[in-house]
Parts: structure tokens; C-alpha cells; sequence
């Protein structure tokens, strides 16, 4: 599946997810509740949305394997290093990044990092945060240096509010994992298909009758379009007073 597809079906993942998951006990203590000794039982609305952003910016990560697609294209030569040395590493587009141990190591990676080293949480969080930006085609159509600029002005005011919001991060992990796991699900369903249960080699296609082919009309045309709308029904379903 192409890049805005992954980052929609992540965001969706997440908003139709994480609420029900909210009071697991290592996802419902934000910094302010833990500050203040009260327990939280629910998302906020900013933790809601930056969630969906986050969780889109996930989703993209287990293309780290493939030096032509959008997170390797992201932030130049740094990411394109990273995915060349990925790509090695998994054995090729589709590899071990495309799978059930990857986003499951990921997501407690995350969750480790969230909770232990603030910095690299946080550099995490903005990182995603751009990738979710640029996977959606934020910027300027054929200008790579205006397109950056405007991806990194966004992403640094995003994460401005989210700060002055008090949003808390204990779900990180969560968000890192639905996200990369959603990313396979999505490409199960595509003709090639991912080897979730790496190192089996056998690659799983669901439905393997229908396979999607990667950036063809349905996908631009159709796809798209539901899925958008599936984001905005969601939030509007989330955030509706009770």
C-alpha cells in the first residue's frame, strides 16, 4: 500500500482502538495524573488526536526496509542511510519489518523509551509526528526545501500544543505498535502479501483472492476517499460529549 494509505489506516486504527485500551494500567497514567496521584480512565481529546497523528507516523515504519518509499524520503540523507542499512539488515522490502515480532519489539521499545528516557521520547514523538505529516502530503507540490519547512514548522507546532495541552505519553508504545502492526495488516491484503510470523518465510495475503495492487486506482480512488471519511467519523464519534 502507498504511504497516505498507511498513515490513514493507522490514524483509524488508533481512534477506533485506544479508547477501549485507555485503563490498561501501564496506559492510563499521564504525566500530570501521576504528578497529582490521580489515575486517569480515559484519554483526553489531545491525547486522543495526537495518538492518531503519532499512530499514522508509526505505520510507516516498517518501510524503513525500502530506500524508495516515503520514510526513507522523509528527512533526506539521515533516513535514506537508516533505510539502506534496515533494507540489509531485514533482507529486503518486506522482511522482518513486515511482521508480528517487529511492531510487537517496537511497540516496547517505545514504551521502555517513554518511561525511561524523556528526551528520547520526545524526539521519538516529533519524528513520528513528521512522518505522519509527510505520508498525508503535507507541503509544496515540487519543491523538496519548501516542502521540509513547511513539514517541520508544522511538526514543531504540533508538538507545541500537545505540550501546552499537558499530553502525556504512557500510550507511546501502544501507538508504535498498533500502527506498525495495522502497516501489515494493510499489506496482507495487497498481491505480495508479509511474512507476519518472521523468520517463517511464508508470506500471509488477506483475502488472498482480492489482493489490492499497490497504488492502483482502487487504492487513489476509492480507498482513499473511505478512509478519510472513516477518520472523520471516528473523531467526531470520540470527542462527541456523553
Amino acid at each position: 500500500m502507498m504511504g497516505h494509505t498507511h498513515a490513514m489506516t493507522g490514524a483509524i486504527a488508533w481512534l477506533g482502538l485506544a479508547p477501549p485500551l485507555a485503563a490498561l494500567p501501564l496506559l492510563n497514567e499521564s504525566s500530570r495524573f501521576v504528578e497529582t496521584g490521580i489515575m486517569a480512565t480515559a484519554l483526553s481529546p489531545a491525547e486522543l488526536i495526537a495518538g492518531a497523528i503519532i499512530c499514522a507516523g508509526a505505520a510507516m515504519l516498517p518501510d524503513l526496509d525500502h530506500p524508495s518509499a516515503t520514510i526513507a524520503q522523509t528527512f533526506g540523507p539521515i533516513t535514506w542511510v537508516i533505510s539502506k542499512a534496515v533494507c540489509w539488515i531485514s533482507g529486503g522490502h518486506r522482511g522482518a519489518t513486515h511482521s508480528l515480532a517487529f511492531a510487537v519489539a517496537l511497540g516496547f521499545g517505545a514504551h521502555w523509551l517513554a518511561n525511561t528516557y524523556p528526551i528520547g521520547r520526545d524526539i521519538m514523538v516529533v519524528l513520528l509526528i513528521g512522518l505522519a505529516l509527510r505520508a498525508i502530503g503535507v507541503g509544496i507540490p515540487g519543491n523538496k526545501a519548501g516542502s521540509a519547512m513547511v513539514n517541520i514548522g508544522l511538526t514543531a507546532g504540533l508538538y507545541a500544543v500537545f505540550l501546552s495541552l499537558g499530553v502525556g505519553y504512557a500510550w507511546l508504545g501502544l501507538a508504535v505498535a498498533i500502527g506498525c502492526l495495522i502497516h501489515v495488516v494493510g499489506d496482507c491484503m495487497t498481491e505480495r502479501g508479509c511474512p507476519v510470523l518472521w523468520p517463517l518465510g511464508v508470506k500471509f495475503l488477506l483475502p488472498w483472492k482480492i489482493g489490492i495492487k499497490t497504488g492502483k486506482k482502487f487504492e487513489q480512488k476509492i480507498l482513499a476517499p473511505i478512509l478519510s471519511v472513516a477518520i472523520v467519523g471516528l473523531l467526531f464519534w470520540r470527542l462527541a460529549p456523553t
